[in-house]
């Protein structure tokens, strides 16, 4: 466990596009009106914050095992780098760097293209993110206060400048491993629809909220729902206001 703590600081970048989010809205958010958008959020708070730092560490030491695994695993069907870095956007927009692990292969072709998404996906690599267990190294990130365990999803560095100023707001709190999105539909649903559930889930957070979408996220990630994207291996990327049309 702390060579793989270890390594997750010193993770090697690669090229892998994870553009993924969880179809239906939760019933038990009460569709009441938004606060405006303040310069400290309640997300923000000391509770939620002491609740990730205590639910990350408990849940790195508990899975350890399943970790070493993981970490096995893609050393052996795919070999190094096993860990994933990328720069995301977190808090307010600020980059920092997410931890997964690797689910894609770097194969190429003879002119140094990267292969195809699809061609680059292994089985393992399907599977883990079928199962979500790519996504563990990211408590990690909750760990550190890059994320919490529940927010909007940290997506990619190059949408910042083609969000709305109403789609930016999803950048009032910090990015998380779950959330409301990602319980009502992941891949399945598109873009819009995504960024007004994360926004939503901004203007109505409660603690208990999290706890409710933490519970769902476990029956979703077990039920494997919302993984695939039509016939594509990870959702399309987002290109504004074209990307759902």
């Amino acid at each position: 466990m702390v060579r793989f703590l270890c390594l997750a600081g010193h993770a090697i970048r690669a090229v892998e596009p994870t553009t993924r989010t969880l179809t239906e809205p939760l019933s038990f958010l009460p569709d009441t009106g938004a606060p405006a958008s303040g310069q400290s959020h309640p997300a923000l708070s000391a509770g939620k914050r002491a609740t990730d730092v205590i639910l990350s560490a408990l849940l790195l030491v508990a899975l350890a095992p399943v970790l070493l695994f993981v970490a096995l695993m893609v050393r052996v069907t795919m070999g190094r780098p096993i860990l994933f870095t990328q720069e995301r956007p977190g808090l307010g927009g600020r980059p920092f760097q997410l931890i997964k692990f690797r689910t894609m292969s770097d194969q190429s072709h003879a002119d140094g293209r990267l292969l195809s998404d699809a061609e680059r996906l292994p089985s393992v690599g399907r599977w883990l993110r079928s199962t979500s267990l790519d996504e563990l190294p990211e408590l990690i990130n909750v760990l550190r206060g890059d994320m919490s365990l529940v927010g909007p999803r940290p997506l990619l560095m190059e949408y910042l400048p083609l969000y709305s100023p109403e789609q930016f707001r999803r950048h009032d709190v910090r990015p998380g491993l779950t959330g409301l999105a990602q319980v009502s539909g992941r891949n399945a649903l598109g873009w819009e629809e995504k960024f007004a559930l994360d926004v939503r889930y901004v203007d109505q957070w409660s603690l208990a909220l999290d706890w409710k979408i933490i519970t769902v996220t476990a029956w979703k990630v077990l039920a494997r729902q919302g993984i695939g994207y039509g016939d594509h291996p990870t959702a399309p990327k987002f290109e504004g206001k074209r990307s759902d049309r």
